[in-house]
Formats: C-alpha cells, structure tokens, sequence
C-alpha cells in the first residue's frame, strides 16, 4: 500500500503521494528515467523531450544560453508544465520551439474546407 504524508501545507499546499506531488492541485512526478520533474500537465513536456530526444536535438549539452527574464514568467511557465529546474524548463521552451509541427498555419489553410469523400452521416 502506497504512503501518503503531508510534506508541506504552507502557500503551496504540498502534499506527497508515493513518489508524486500535489502542488496547488495539479500531481507532479519525476521521469524515472531521465529524472526530469513534469506534471499531469507534463503529458506535453514528456511528449516534447521525447521527440527532440528522438531528432536527436538533446544529444550534445555543450551549448550555453543566459539572459535576463522576468522571475514572474519562470514561475508561471514552472507552475505550468512542473519543471522545477531552469535549465530543464530552457531546454523544454526551446525544444517546443524547435520542434513546432506547423499545425496553425496547416489547420488555417485547409479552413472552411471539407473533402469531398468524406462521409457525414446524412
């Protein structure tokens, strides 16, 4: 049977699950893996390093990347996908970038259009 104790209720509302965490009603867990932190929400952060894993974009960590960004932002996008590392939140932003399937302009070209084999039912 899996234990459940309360790792911390302060601001946050932390509680563990074996092996998961519940921060501010969304269940985080770690990649056993890679190690990496992703959510529930995660589905697209695992889904995302895997494919750039597969393209073989993660292959080489040489690269350095730095800048100034608002901390405001880095909590916002770490509440949402459960990233808890800097580095892994990069690496998940610029592997969504590099690896952007087009779907808005594919979905904005063939709009208002309806192929002609397709059965609709009446």
């Amino acid at each position: 049977m899996a234990k459940h104790h309360e790792v911390g209720r302060a601001g946050g509302a932390k509680r563990q699950l074996a092996g998961k965490v519940m921060v501010g009603g969304h269940v985080i867990k770690r990649d056993a893996s890679s190690g990496r932190v992703t959510s529930v929400h995660g589905t697209q952060v695992e889904a995302v390093m895997a494919a750039a894993q597969r393209s073989g974009l993660l292959e080489e960590k040489s690269g350095r990347i730095g800048g100034r960004v608002s901390p405001a932002l880095v909590e916002q996008a770490k509440a949402r996908t459960g990233i808890e590392a800097d580095t892994d939140l990069i690496e998940f932003a610029l592997a969504n970038i590099a690896l952007d399937d087009k779907f808005a302009e594919s979905f904005k070209a063939v709009r208002g259009t309806v192929d002609p084999d397709l059965k609709l039912g009446f």
